[in-house]
């Protein structure tokens, strides 16, 4: 479903990614791990097109996507869920659920898309008329998450959906990012909480200064004694 190949991006005159290459097949939960200021997130802003692609491809369902700006790229079917969540505050939970569907396709489907993320998230239903800066911080992310599928994408970008939440409402969320793949949804997932993701991920890539340094089955890489030692503590 997306091919990335030998990514180069800077930040002015610094290289952010070299030479980065993974690959998501439909239907994968893949997840992208690795220290603060290691790339993650820059992978993740040049596959939806908000840093420019100095080199390299991106490749989504067989077609460049490198290039194209933000909007042309949600409408092909990836949506990005960013690290803050980065809600509307002022706006209710059910006002901000309603903005994802932005792409045409996804407004004429509206009514039934909105009743499945209140299957998925309970908790955004029973506060749909609340605003969204009045919710607890793993609330907003599941209105975050909830937002995003309101588009209904093909790819799911996922940026540290656990930063910043009580270890409690960490679970919640990973269990949720399994349920969303068990219902089929195709997800990349970049986290530092490399234990949990690597246990619900198929397979992982490790990202050190820009660079992809391992990749494998996430059995493999979570006895990987180079994993267990920078990210586990082992």
């Amino acid at each position: 479903m997306l091919k990335i190949s030998n990514l180069d991006v800077f930040y002015g005159n610094i290289q952010a990614l070299w030479k980065v290459s993974l690959e998501v097949n439909e239907g994968e939960l893949v997840v992208v791990i690795g220290a603060n200021g290691a790339g993650k997130t820059t992978l993740l802003r040049a596959i939806s097109g908000l840093v420019h692609v100095a080199s390299g491809t991106i490749e989504f369902l067989g077609e460049r996507i490198d290039g194209l700006p933000p909007y042309k790229i949600v409408s092909k079917g990836i949506v990005q869920v960013p690290e803050g969540r980065k809600l509307f505050p002022f706006m209710t939970v059910q006002e901000n659920l309603e903005l994802g569907a932005y792409t045409p396709e996804a407004r004429k489907e509206k009514d039934e898309t909105l009743k499945l993320v209140y299957e998925i998230f309970p908790v955004l239903k029973e506060r749909k008329n609340q605003r969204a800066g009045t919710l607890s911080g793993g609330e907003q992310q599941m209105l975050a998450m909830g937002r995003a599928l309101m588009s209904k994408p093909k790819l799911f970008l996922l940026d540290e959906p656990s930063l910043g939440l009580a270890p409690i409402v960490v679970e919640k969320v990973f269990d949720v990012v399994k349920e969303l793949n068990r219902r089929g949804m195709t997800i990349l997932l970049v986290e530092q909480n490399v234990e949990r993701a690597l246990e619900i991920a198929h397979r992982g890539y490790v990202l050190e200064v820009g660079r992809i340094v391992l990749k494998g089955r996430s059995d493999e890489l979570i006895k990987n004694e180079q994993v267990r030692k920078a990210y586990l503590g082992i």
